[in-house]
């Protein structure tokens, strides 16, 4: 945590230096102000010396004045600093997930990474905001108070050197019980967050299968474990406050005690008694504000732990020293590509060859579980391969800057994703500078523009998040049309046609063989229909190829491709 906190806040070092001399200030004035107390009682009141009363009086006012001041303007400063503490560190881990490759991102969690750029930075941020009052104001109070109770009467003091040792004993061992349930305590918060995520996700499917009543219970014991963590927490501290309470109370009593024999011996005024209790009671109380940062700091420690644990992962993907970036022409190749997954025995694709060049539509079919995703995802490099080459206009993908090769690249995924603004905003994905005319000749091509003219705004229209406000089909052809509008060198549809019937998938297919002619089209399909007339079709089985040719070359040759075929198609309709 230290490591975290002094990384972020250097920026910030001239407000750290004044928020500290101005918390100085209010700690030499909290301090100074007894002993004027003490002054007015022994020399004013006592003596009856009413301007004495009114000059010391004045000087207590003014001191006052100043420890407002100073107290206003550190805890704005101090506010600020440790907001912008927050909002680096959010950043910082943000860009940090950005850079990483899907390996890291499952690693981690999606709902892990949420819970730590949100709930573990805010737990740091408040023991910024609270190290900024507390951590500075409690040791200079509690130091400058013990000796300004030296200085009223030393053996009285005596009474501190009891009563600390034992208050700081128990705040050790509450402490030390209590890290590892901040640690189980943010597991649990990622727990939640993830069941959640499922359910709002999942919502449709888990009403069609009526299991709202099992997610909810599924729910519902997520939020109990937390609950009994935080309530085995709350428990510790419970006890902590009151003991402590107790301690301070018993403290006044004994001081209030020794302190009238000795004023009723004539060993000490009554003005350095009242200074003293004073003292005391500011030496007890910043041991009390040091105990709120006690509960706060081990959590924080936790948070702060798995927030330098994002930040430390260097991604399993990086940009070369020296890119390289070839003439663009779209083509692609794989050579005896090998892919297994971290930590598998077993590769996922193996052997795999084939090339895709510009002007040419090439199709991967393959059985469900055959790694036809896993293999498109390899040409923008969301994995790396473990074996064999990609190239890219005749350079490996890997000797190239990652921006400049997604450039090339136009990704379709399985999974059509929209995010939140309007249909416009959507399609300028692609690129910023496109045009309304671009993006209704994109529309138009994708078989979009009906439906979107149709809209009362037209591309102006509002997208909800992840699209959920339009149908699953006008999803995808909203995606494709995005491609579409960025103009690469390779399309990619990762099973783009999926959600589209079979009258809008022809269109759309015709439209992108006009469009498209001198592109490079790879498509991962399901639909035979969709690649019969594609000029080389890549049959995968069990991550291997099966067979590469043409509909009719691997109808005479694959008995993969020919098992497929009728499994969707009768003898006369292929005929």
């Amino acid at each position: 945590m230290i490591r975290l906190l002094a990384t972020y806040l250097r920026p910030y070092w001239r407000a750290l230096i004044l928020v500290i001399a101005l918390l100085m200030v209010q700690a030499f004035a909290n301090l100074y102000l007894p002993a004027l107390n003490a002054d007015i009682i022994n020399n004013g009141v006592a003596k009856g010396d009413t301007d004495y009363i009114l000059q010391t009086g004045a000087v207590m006012l003014g001191v006052t004045v100043l420890l407002g001041i100073a107290s206003i303007i550190a805890v704005y400063w101090g506010a600020k600093t440790a907001m912008a503490f927050g909002r680096d560190v959010r950043g910082a881990i943000f860009r940090s997930v950005e850079s990483f490759s899907q390996v890291e991102v499952n690693h981690f969690g999606t709902a892990s990474l949420i819970t730590r750029n949100t709930n573990d930075v805010q737990q740091v941020q408040m023991v910024v905001l609270m190290g900024l009052t507390v951590m500075i104001t409690a040791p200079i109070m509690m130091v400058g108070g013990l000796i300004m109770a030296l200085r009223e009467d030393i053996q009285l003091t005596g009474v501190l050197f009891v009563i600390v040792p034992i208050m700081v004993v128990i705040i050790g061992l509450l402490v030390r019980r209590a890290m590892p349930l901040f640690r189980e305590m943010q597991r649990k918060i990622d727990r939640i967050n993830l069941v959640m995520r499922e359910t709002l996700a999942g919502i449709r499917v888990i009403r069609a299968f009526v299991r709202t009543d099992y997610e909810e219970q599924r729910f519902e014991e997520a939020n109990r474990d937390l609950f009994d963590t935080a309530l085995s927490v709350n428990r510790l501290f419970a006890i902590m406050m009151p003991t402590l309470m107790v301690i301070m109370n018993l403290t006044t009593v004994a001081v209030l005690w020794f302190g009238a024999i000795r004023v009723d011996s004539g060993e000490m005024p009554i003005g350095n008694l009242t200074a003293f209790l004073q003292y005391i009671i500011q030496v007890l109380f910043a041991i009390m504000m040091a105990t709120f940062m006690f509960v706060m700091v081990p959590r924080a420690a936790v948070s702060s732990d798995r927030i330098s644990e994002v930040l430390r992962t260097e991604p399993s993907i990086h940009d070369p020293v020296q890119p390289v970036s070839p003439v663009r022409t779209g083509r692609v190749e794989f050579r005896d590509v090998e892919f297994r997954y971290p930590g598998a025995e077993d590769p996922v694709l193996r052997g795999i060859s084939f090339t895709a060049g510009p002007g040419e539509t090439t199709a991967i079919v393959g059985s469900t579980g055959s790694g036809k995703t896993t293999l498109v995802n390899l040409l923008p490099r969301l994995y790396d391969i473990t074996g064999g080459t990609v190239l890219l206009d005749g350079v490996d993908v890997c000797a190239m800057d990652r921006a400049d090769l997604w450039s090339r690249i136009g990704l379709i995924p399985q999974r059509a994703f929209l995010f939140g603004g309007t249909v416009a905003s959507n399609l300028r994905y692609g690129d910023e500078t496109a045009s309304d005319v671009d993006l209704w000749h994109a529309l138009e091509i994708a078989q979009g523009r009906e439906f979107v003219e149709e809209m009362p705004e037209r591309l102006d229209a509002p997208i909800a998040q992840g699209g959920a406000n339009v149908s699953g089909g006008q999803r995808q052809r909203l995606a494709i049309a995005r491609a579409l509008v960025k103009r690469p060198d390779v399309y990619v549809f990762d099973d783009s046609f999926s959600a589209l019937d079979f009258r809008t998938d022809a269109r759309l297919r015709a439209a992108l063989h006009r469009d498209l002619a001198s592109a490079t089209v790879i498509i991962v399909a399901q639909r035979v229909g969709t690649i019969l007339h594609a000029d080389r079709i890549v049959v995968l089985e069990d991550g291997a190829v099966a067979g590469i040719g043409t509909h009719d070359e691997l109808m005479a040759s694959c008995a993969t491709y020919r098992e497929i075929v009728f499994s969707q198609l009768s003898e006369e309709e292929v005929a």
